[in-house]
């Protein structure tokens, strides 16, 4: 079999990223430090020691949150493209529709996270203890 410019061009993109993807895992066991023993097992924050517990257990509220704000964020960065070609492309009157049923979208789920009770905070957070 004869293979062609296009052939040839897939097969070197294939490679190339074959390469970018397992070169830097390749890289860092080839170079990465050995060391064992020392401050190695031993938890870092930004350059200071831990002083007490390194493992602190937070309410799993926290992150509820942290994953309701990623979800509305994600979605309202679809909202600036929409805004920046609002004025120049001609979309008229099915674009605006478009864009009312997105945002009625994000309304819904607004008011299906509320009347499930994820926006309440409980007043004391119950840390379960160790065994």
């Amino acid at each position: 079999m004869v293979f062609n410019w296009f052939q040839a061009a897939i097969l070197l993109f294939f490679v190339g990223g074959l390469l970018f993807a397992c070169g830097p895992l390749l890289a860092g066991v080839l170079l990465a430090p050995r060391a064992k023993g020392g401050a190695i097992g031993e938890p870092f924050e930004s350059g200071v020691p831990t002083h007490g517990q390194a493992w602190a257990r937070f309410g799993i509220n926290y992150y509820v949150y942290a994953l309701i704000f990623l979800a509305f964020e994600v979605d309202i960065l679809y909202l600036f493209p929409v805004a920046a070609s609002y004025g120049i492309t001609p979309g008229g009157l099915s674009s605006t529709i478009k864009l009312l049923v997105f945002i009625a979208m994000l309304a819904a789920a607004i008011v299906y996270f509320r009347a499930k009770g994820v926006f309440t905070w409980p007043r004391k957070i119950q840390v379960a203890s160790r065994p």
